[in-house]
């Protein structure tokens, strides 16, 4: 293989992993934040439970599952999976999404299908880690979409002089400059999970989440006539995202320990 032929290919593999990564919801390290979060929101019977039937794996290793199962074609079914339709002033309305499903009607059904009790090991697996996901996604608020430009992925932005999207930024840029590990900015989340907090969190409906992403749009969404964002915007949208991925953890918690604790 000449240099300029393997320069080339490597280009195109990055492109490639840019143009998907661009697509999910929070990057990884987000939703590994949503994972370790509900890790230790678990009671001990739900904690029990989980470390057996995931055996080496955790919650926030699992997290990403969805994403990085796109590769296999036997799973594409579930792509459309990761998000939903919620127009502004409106709630969920099935005749928006697609028909092979979305984020909210699926999360419902992994959950009761895992209530249920009828599933075989390997598939118990395969729906906690899509249940983890899931979660996780539907507390980024990109992923509860106008309809009109696929999550905010083709409004297209440079965030610190780079070309990018609105969703990436959302996902995965504003997080990464903080240069935290996941485990990092968890512990750092996890000091505001008040008692008085988890309770206003659980007790909240799912109906309330894509409410709360909806709302959130007129911040998202305000952006400079150039699109090119700094600081500015990553100051005002961080404790946002924050504020997201503790929910998103400390709610997942609350439905594990409903069917595992």
């Amino acid at each position: 293989m000449t240099v300029i032929l393997a320069k080339k290919m490597a280009l195109a593999l990055l492109v490639g992993c840019l143009l998907v990564g661009s697509s999910f919801g929070w990057g990884q390290t987000g939703h590994r934040v949503v994972g370790q979060i509900a890790a230790w929101h678990l009671n001990k019977k739900a904690q029990r439970a989980l470390e057996q039937l995931l055996g080496s794996e955790s919650l926030p290793m699992v997290s990403n599952w969805m994403d990085e199962i796109k590769s296999d074609p036997d799973y594409r079914f579930m792509d459309p999976w990761h998000y939903l339709t919620v127009k502004t002033g409106g709630g969920y309305d099935p005749s928006l999404q697609e028909a092979g499903g979305d984020a909210f009607s699926q999360t419902k059904k992994i959950i009761s299908a895992l209530s249920d009790g009828n599933l075989d090991t390997e598939a118990k697996i395969e729906y906690v880690k899509m249940l983890v996901h899931l979660v996780g996604d539907l507390h980024q608020p990109l992923h509860v979409g106008t309809g009109e430009d696929r999550g905010g992925n083709e409004v297209k932005v440079t965030y610190f002089n780079q070309p990018t999207n609105l969703h990436a930024v959302w996902d995965t840029r504003i997080i990464a400059g903080k240069e935290l590990s996941y485990t990092e900015l968890a512990e750092h989340l996890n000091r505001r999970a008040s008692t008085e907090r988890i309770r206003s969190y659980q007790s909240d409906p799912m109906e309330k989440w894509l409410q709360e992403a909806v709302d959130l749009r007129p911040l998202i969404y305000d952006l400079p006539e150039d699109k090119r964002l700094f600081y500015e915007y990553g100051y005002r949208c961080f404790p946002v995202i924050e504020e997201r991925l503790l929910a998103g953890g400390i709610r997942l918690a609350g439905i594990l320990n409903e069917l595992f604790g």
